[in-house]
């Protein structure tokens, strides 16, 4: 058993390092204490608290030999890839105003939960009146999208994550169908701008579909080519750049509760 202690950025990390060194059906069973500023990861599969304790719980079942009846579910990943060969495995991807988030949050000083909901509050209040924070956050991009091989109906791109968890933070269920299948993640898109995805937080808060024109499937592998050069994205909250990206169903854990 290994266990990855910290935040979603941490398990990306440890996943994506353990990924390399043993073959996709061979890795070994893991756990994960619950650490971080946020710990999406781990809240969407029940797992919060006092992360020593949580350790120190699986540490005794397996030293009295009663690890086997600890819940161990398998549990799907995504596997991402830029076009220079950079490879990673983790759990959230997004691009557009999840990106554009993460640069904002992460100015602010990466404060948790609160700061989060501090931001999002103000990209919801701006998106009625189309302030120009909005609009930062919200406007469409250039970005071409393919799912499982066919073309995206837009050339510009306001929002898309990609998950194989349904709760992205904050209550937020946009991937709600994320988990259904080890084999495929769930994917949603728009090219919607401030005054049309703004106010659609309701139904994300609820894990129902958005309105308008978008994707929303599950689906085997996504790619993303940004047409101007290197775009931002997001992968369990750590930001990277590239031109082009390739997202596909990862290796299944064996994750130990």
């Amino acid at each position: 058993m290994i266990v990855l202690a910290g935040g979603d950025g941490s398990y990306m990390a440890g996943v994506t390092a353990l990924a390399r060194v043993f073959p996709a059906n061979a890795l070994p069973p893991i756990a994960f204490a619950p650490g971080g500023t946020v710990g999406t990861i781990a809240r969407n599969w029940g797992m919060s608290g006092d992360p020593v304790r949580h350790v120190r719980r699986l540490l005794d079942a397996l030293a009295s030999g009663a690890l086997p009846v600890v819940p161990v579910v398998r549990r799907p990943t995504l596997r991402v890839v830029e076009s220079n060969g950079a490879e990673r495995v983790g759990f959230i991807f997004g691009a557009g105003l999840v990106a554009r988030f993460f640069e904002l949050y992460d100015a602010a000083g990466a404060g948790g939960n609160l700061a989060a909901a501090k931001i999002v509050a103000r990209i919801f209040a701006g998106s009625f009146v189309g302030s120009r924070f909005a609009r930062s956050v919200l406007d469409p991009a250039p970005c071409a999208v393919e799912v499982d091989g066919t073309a995206a109906p837009f050339d510009r791109l306001s929002l898309l994550c990609a998950s194989v968890v349904r709760d992205l933070g904050l209550g937020m269920r946009l991937t709600y169908r994320a988990g259904e299948e080890l084999g495929r993640f769930h994917v949603v898109g728009t090219p919607l701008g401030p005054r049309a995805l703004g106010p659609q937080m309701p139904l994300v808060l609820a894990g129902r579909p958005l309105v308008g024109t978008r994707i929303d499937a599950l689906t085997e592998r996504l790619e993303l080519r940004f047409p101007k050069g290197r775009g931002a994205y997001v992968l369990d909250g750590d930001l990277f750049r590239a031109d082009t990206i390739t997202v596909t169903a990862g290796p299944v854990l064996d994750v130990i509760g």
